[in-house]
């Protein structure tokens, strides 16, 4: 697919060496169809790395797609330069007049903050209630998945004594339902987090369905009736070698991590890690957007509503 995408962002080169078929906004310009309007609030600190993570699973479709990269706040985030923020990135006050085919949020390394306690937590629950009235269909990951079911539905995760941390077979609930079509019976996930919500609770949301899951892992994929409202507690975006780098990162720190569980040969992290997620990952974002998003969106998005 062709994702449009700013012609300097750096993720372009990196998506043009895998062979992804990306394109300036002048390229962009000579076609004549109505391309996807996507937006990705970033809140990751490293945005570059998660820039390319997200636009490679949004590759996989022959639907054009315009990319707005959006930023909650104006603080500069440690791993990641302000030129890149003010190249790149749009402030919601900018885009919050717009309506949107599809929007992602990523997740954000606060796992022990209370939502109360996030800086940003007020501006959150705005861009989450203004989501649900211009997108048509929203994709929350990992950290943002719970801060959203928390402010739609009240529902409080909990943490965990030690990290889920690993590449974790997952079991498909609901083979019927579209965003896993193609998928196997058994797939795998990259999981990396504290935050756990059971499925029970999610199964007493009446609009909630669990679409897949498993014992270990408990809920992966979630989404709501209207397929308006995705929510994925895993990261299938990530890279091969993402869990050794947290892995590493957090033995530097001297927080004694567990070797993360599937993902190296015999689990000795001197191996070279499997990776098993990619072809899923993918698919599920295509799903995604053929689906929740394209089927039902509107031609005209000035007529989408809540």
């Amino acid at each position: 697919m062709p994702i449009r995408i700013p012609a300097e962002l750096p993720a372009q080169n990196v998506l043009s060496n895998e062979n992804i078929f990306v394109m300036d906004s002048m390229r962009a310009a000579h076609q004549d169809i109505r391309p996807l309007e996507v937006g990705i609030l970033n809140l990751m600190p490293n945005k570059e790395e998660t820039e390319v993570q997200f636009l490679r699973l949004l590759s996989n479709t022959p639907l054009q797609i315009n990319i707005d990269l959006i930023r909650i706040d104006d603080q500069a985030p440690k791993n990641t330069s302000k030129a890149h923020m003010d190249a790149f990135y749009r402030n919601f006050e900018e885009v919050a007049n717009k309506k949107y085919d599809g929007l992602i949020v990523t997740g954000a390394p606060l796992a022990h903050l209370a939502y109360e306690d996030v800086k940003y937590w007020d501006r959150m629950q705005v861009v989450l209630d203004w989501a649900r009235r211009h997108v048509q269909s929203t994709l929350f990951s990992c950290w943002a998945a719970h801060a959203a079911i928390y402010h739609f539905y009240g529902i409080n995760r909990y943490l965990r004594a030690d990290k889920l941390s690993g590449v974790f077979p997952l079991q498909v609930q609901d083979e019927h339902d579209e965003l896993l079509r193609g998928f196997d019976p058994t797939f795998y996930a990259p999981h990396s987090r504290f935050g756990e919500i059971s499925i029970e609770q999610y199964e007493s949301v009446k609009e909630l369905k669990v679409l897949a899951s498993s014992a270990q892992v408990g809920a992966y994929v979630i989404a709501s009736q209207d397929k308006r409202l995705v929510f994925v507690t895993g990261h299938p975006e990530y890279d091969p070698d993402s869990l050794r780098q947290e892995y590493q990162r957090d033995l530097a720190a001297g927080l004694a991590p567990q070797v993360p569980a599937n993902y190296f040969p015999d689990d000795d992290p001197n191996q070279t890690p499997l990776v098993k997620w990619r072809a899923h990952g993918s698919l599920l974002f295509t799903n995604w957007l053929n689906y929740y998003v394209y089927q039902n969106t509107p031609y005209d998005l000035a007529s989408l509503s809540a």
